[in-house]
């Protein structure tokens, strides 16, 4: 055994070798800043947590239920305890596999058997070995490809963190923009109400004409006739809202007005180079380029022998006290097993392995480009919106107004009937549009945190916060 242990270190030093390139981030052409913005922060709207993000506290708890009951979260759990054990199964083979086995067998010879004639019992007890030594890395290369997939599929678990905070606010805006719509459209009705019965009072008077009212009624039927749609959209948000949060349909619950929730005057979108550490799409393509790259060097370690190192100790004897006395017996055999004929069998799926790489390495450039892109249309965009919804605040002021001034003159008899009903129908999608202009700038603000890997400094899991 001494006589074996010097060759044996010998071989174990040689496993430090590993072929294939080791892996490096592509270099990629970034910008000092994102395409609108002007000046590029250090600071990062991504930098925040959802919880100092989003002020409205009933869409806090419904965030934090999602993140605990969410289907998708919970299946990107399991995914990454997957991806774990494959990669524990990929780091046995760095040790020896041992394989126990025991046998008893009672017989009797043939009597024309040398010393036949006789009857006994074999006891039959051994312990296998066999164990591979990395001489050309070629389980360090597994190892590294299953220790980047287990990495991307927690990145991957990040991502479907963020979608999920980005999918309740999302769908809360909207039910509370769907919310002012109908409370807008109850108004409308109710004013419109109002008109029809000054119609009806003045055509008993003999002051309006039938026509007037056949008008005013049929402007009141075609707004109230927007308030049961509605309430079928609300329905059916809420519906969604639920199976996000994980949880049978039910009513849920309102935060803050569509017009109350908060929204920062401006967004920093940090620095273009801080968005490959903070999205979880582009760390997980990464990880696939790392793994991809891991994959040449398995190719290439194909091409030379693998050493493996077998061995053999157990005992044979009639009785088990004399298993590892006199009927011990051990042995220990290296093998070299490499490649011969294999034809271009070898170089192709190296050939394989590179197309794969660069498959890889396409798909990483191209994420981080549609990266930068998506942080530069929603910073331009909640700029842009903030100027569309103070003009359109502006529109609804002036068209309240003039609805107030044409309903005094109608009254004076200084107005006609279409006059004060071309009023109240310019002002009611006015106030609608209004309503989609507050929500766009807060869908905007949602896609802008997911756009920059908002929350990128929380632990790994999200669900440990609380509002």
């Amino acid at each position: 055994m001494r006589a074996c242990a010097l060759p044996l270190l010998t071989l174990l030093l040689a496993t430090g070798c590993a072929l294939g390139p080791n892996y490096q981030r592509p270099r990629l052409s970034i910008l000092e800043g994102y395409r609108g913005q002007a000046k590029a922060e250090a600071a990062s709207l991504a930098d925040q947590p959802w919880w100092e993000v989003f002020g409205d506290q009933t869409l806090k708890a419904l965030i934090a239920q999602s993140l605990e009951n969410n289907y998708d979260v919970r299946t990107a759990v399991w995914r990454v305890e997957e991806y774990r054990a494959r990669a524990g199964i990929d780091q046995s083979a760095w040790l020896p596999a041992v394989t126990p086995g025991a046998q008893w067998q009672r017989g009797r010879q043939s009597d024309f058997a040398p010393n036949g004639g006789k009857t006994g019992a074999i006891w039959d007890v051994r312990a296998s070995l066999s164990w591979e030594l990395d001489l050309w890395g070629r389980v360090r290369r597994l190892n590294e490809a299953s220790q980047a997939q287990y990495l991307g599929a927690q990145e991957q678990r990040r991502g479907v963190y963020l979608s999920a905070v980005a999918q309740v606010a999302q769908a809360y805006f909207e039910l509370r923009e769907l919310d002012a719509r109908l409370a807008i459209a109850k108004a409308t009705t109710a004013a419109f109400q109002e008109t029809r019965d000054l119609f009806a009072r003045r055509l008993t008077g003999g002051t309006a004409s039938a026509l007037e009212t056949a008008r005013a009624e049929a402007a009141l039927a075609s707004a109230s006739a927007t308030i049961p749609n509605l309430e079928r959209q609300i329905q059916a948000q809420e519906n969604l809202l639920s199976f996000l949060v994980g949880r049978n349909p039910s009513p849920i619950p309102r935060g803050a007005a569509l017009t109350d929730q908060p929204l920062p005057p401006a967004i920093p979108g940090g620095l273009p180079s801080a968005l490959l550490e903070r999205r979880p799409d582009l760390k997980t393509a990464e990880q696939d380029l790392v793994a991809a790259n891991a994959g040449i060097g398995l190719a290439q370690a194909s091409y030379f022998p693998t050493l493996s190192l077998t061995g053999l100790f157990g005992g044979l004897a009639p009785q088990v006290v004399d298993l590892f006395g006199p009927g011990k017996a051990w042995a220990i055999a290296p093998s070299l097993s490499g490649p011969t004929l294999q034809g271009l069998r070898l170089r192709h799926q190296k050939e394989v392995r590179v197309a794969q790489w660069e498959q890889a390495k396409t798909r990483y450039e191209a994420t981080v480009t549609s990266a930068f892109g998506e942080v530069s249309t929603a910073l331009t965009a909640y700029a842009k919106l903030a100027e569309v919804e103070q003009r359109q605040a502006r529109a609804v002021a002036a068209n309240k107004e003039s609805v107030r001034l044409v309903t005094l003159r109608y009254t004076a008899g200084l107005s006609s009937y279409l006059e004060v009903l071309d009023a109240q129908q310019q002002l009611f999608p006015a106030e609608n549009t209004l309503s989609q202009a507050r929500l766009s700038r807060l869908l905007t603000m949602v896609q802008l945190y997911k756009a920059l890997g908002g929350g990128w400094r929380l632990q790994d899991d999200f669900r440990s916060a609380k509002p």
